[in-house]
């Protein structure tokens, strides 16, 4: 593997947790995708139809406001991408970091944690967020997982 940024958002840090070892695991940078408004445990409520999180993935078009535009991406020849499956995708706040940068000729692979579900058809909800690049559906990771072999796993790259 060439270049490589783990780029991640993380609303309650378990997202963080396996960023930061799959980083150390890939020999890579860390790259936090943080949204202009923080995410408060209210907001998280997924039980509260009004909750901001449901109001956001119930309009796929809606794209929260990134905190900056400072991702080095342009640096990197691959980006690890993670984020948490919210309602079976990625959140809508990886949309707009996606539709923020060029991508074109990067390789993005993505990765996810989640209490239940898989990666679904995120890759392909991704896509059209990113032209220009090979985005790779990755695998579910969780906060248990040694960095050996989180290591293994880029490898196989």
């Amino acid at each position: 593997m060439r270049k490589t940024l783990v780029a991640y958002f993380s609303a309650s840090g378990t997202t963080a947790k396996v960023a930061q070892k799959l980083a150390q695991a890939a020999g890579a940078d860390l790259y936090e995708i943080k949204p202009a408004v923080p995410y408060s445990w209210a907001d998280l409520n997924w039980t509260d139809s009004t909750s901001r999180s449901s109001v956001e993935m119930k309009n796929r078009t809606f794209r929260p406001e990134l905190a900056d535009h400072s991702a080095p991406v342009a640096d990197y020849d691959t980006i690890l991408l993670g984020f948490p499956i919210w309602w079976y995708v990625a959140p809508t706040i990886i949309n707009t970091f996606l539709e923020a940068y060029d991508f074109s000729g990067k390789t993005i692979v993505l990765f996810a944690t989640s209490g239940g579900s898989g990666l679904g058809k995120t890759a392909q909800e991704l896509a059209p967020s990113c032209p220009g690049a090979t985005l790779k559906e990755g695998k579910m990771l969780h906060s248990g997982m040694s960095v050996e072999s989180l290591r293994k796993w880029v490898e196989q790259l």
